[in-house]
């Protein structure tokens, strides 16, 4: 291990590795409970979705160890989930299906950008206000959904209204549909105190906290399940067993619809987010960690890259959406994990999860909408580094992020964000500060518009 590892180069040893693995695991662990959830609504069945999430987190960040031998672990990213079930399938009608080729395929593409200096050519030429208001506007967009998840948000005349505790006292549905949104209320302020207190772990012991009041307001007879009206008992009956089968998502891939223009949207969305937030994750993780080198590089940057996309393109082959670098690779970075051998750690501990997917799969959304909630205000945070006195960039990034929630669509407002940047500086006289690609995408989304 110090031989390959380099571990006392890096000032770390194996107990201070596998602590650091152990870190990273638990504080995001979340995603086992989460992703199955919202896949699940896509029609993907939610027991092959829970192995093949815990298989591609487990392999992608064996490959980060091997590969790259940096501190970072993988799993499937919060977003780009979402994407995949409520805009790519729910919303614009495509199979679930098509989505895991638009998954695989951006993958494939990945690799091959990981490979060359493209990578760096595209992620220069999209300004920095925009790659900020993506992000931005995806914490909006999961924070919606979390809202939504947990009925707190609901349709009305208004097309969305606070869900109302007297009207479900007055239905009846008040101790199935009422309880949930109140414990849900509850988990938010529980998993908000637990982050403000620095607690190791806070969104996933927000799940659990949450879940656990739901089993004792169930136990009290407070919750009455109802599954009639979509409200299962909490109360898990296993604990321990086999991993769930893959049959049901296992080499899905859909090549039917590869050459469409709507299909090559969908993968640039899924590849534009994914490159961003990668490269964003890692510049930001490393430098945390003091492992970029003197003009700002991140040494093994290249074999962390490929191991996000090949983790992305056997997660695809195995039922699961875009595997990406996780931020809170941060947490296992703060206690002083510097190598590889902290992603390998964090991956042993997915392939234990494996065997215990009844306890992931009886999680309630009412006890994961306060995680989405919670994910969504740490990606808002960036929200600060828009230039807001620059109206040429803000004012973009604003309808970017904006319409990714208003939308309900993270593909409508990255197309709506390059095409006001585009135009607005055309229209300014600052047409020489748009790069080339720019233009390209500009055109491509319009003609989206007009033409498909």
């Amino acid at each position: 291990m110090e031989k390959f590892f380099k571990l006392k180069e890096h000032g770390t040893s194996v107990p201070q590795e596998f602590a650091a693995g152990l870190t990273t695991f638990m504080t995001m662990a979340y995603i086992l409970a989460v992703n199955p959830g919202i896949l699940s609504s896509s029609g993907m069945d939610a027991g092959a979705v829970f192995t093949a999430t815990a298989l591609a987190s487990a392999i992608a960040s064996f490959l980060m160890g091997f590969l790259a031998n940096l501190p970072f672990v993988l799993s499937a990213g919060m977003g780009l989930n979402a994407y995949f079930a409520y805009t790519v399938c729910l919303n614009m009608g495509y199979t679930w299906q098509m989505a895991l080729t638009a998954v695989f395929m951006e993958g494939f593409i990945f690799i091959v950008l990981s490979l060359t200096n493209v990578r760096e050519a595209i992620f220069n030429a999209i300004p920095e206000s925009l790659k900020i208001a993506v992000s931005v506007g995806i914490g909006l967009f999961i924070t919606f959904i979390g809202l939504q998840n947990a009925h707190i948000v609901v349709g009305s005349s208004t097309l969305v209204s606070l869900f109302s505790i007297k009207g479900s006292l007055a239905n009846g549905t008040f101790h199935s549909e009422g309880i949930t949104v109140i414990l849900a209320l509850i988990g938010i302020m529980f998993t908000a105190f637990l982050m403000l207190r620095k607690v190791k772990g806070s969104i996933l012991l927000g799940i659990i906290g949450t879940w656990v009041m739901g089993i004792i307001f169930e136990l009290a007879g407070i919750y009455v399940p109802n599954p009639e009206i979509g409200f299962d008992s909490v109360i898990p009956t296993a604990i321990v067993s086999a991993p769930a089968p893959l049959t049901p998502t296992l080499f899905k891939i859909d090549l039917s619809s590869i050459f469409s223009v709507n299909f090559l949207v969908i993968m640039f969305a899924f590849l534009f987010v994914d490159m961003f937030d990668t490269l964003g994750t890692l510049i930001g993780c490393a430098a945390k960690a003091d492992l970029l080198d003197e003009e700002g590089h991140l040494p093994g940057i290249r074999g962390a890259l490929l191991s996000d996309a090949v983790g992305t393109m056997i997660g695809a082959l195995m039922g699961t959406s875009t595997v990406t670098t996780f931020v809170e690779s941060a947490s296992g970075i703060a206690e002083g994990g510097r190598t590889g051998l902290t992603a390998i750690a964090a991956g042993l501990l997915f392939l234990v999860s494996l065997f215990f997917s009844p306890l992931f799969l009886t999680i309630p959304s009412f006890a994961t909408a306060p995680a989405l909630v919670m994910v969504g205000y740490l990606m808002m945070q960036s929200v600060g580094k828009i230039k807001w006195d620059n109206l040429l960039d803000s004012i973009p990034a604003f309808i970017c992020m904006s319409s990714m929630g208003f939308m309900y669509s993270i593909s409508e407002g990255i197309s709506f964000g390059i095409i006001s940047y585009t135009f607005l500086h055309v229209f300014s006289g600052k047409a020489k500060d748009v790069t080339p690609l720019m233009y390209v995408l500009t055109v491509v989304f319009i003609l989206k518009y007009f033409i498909i």
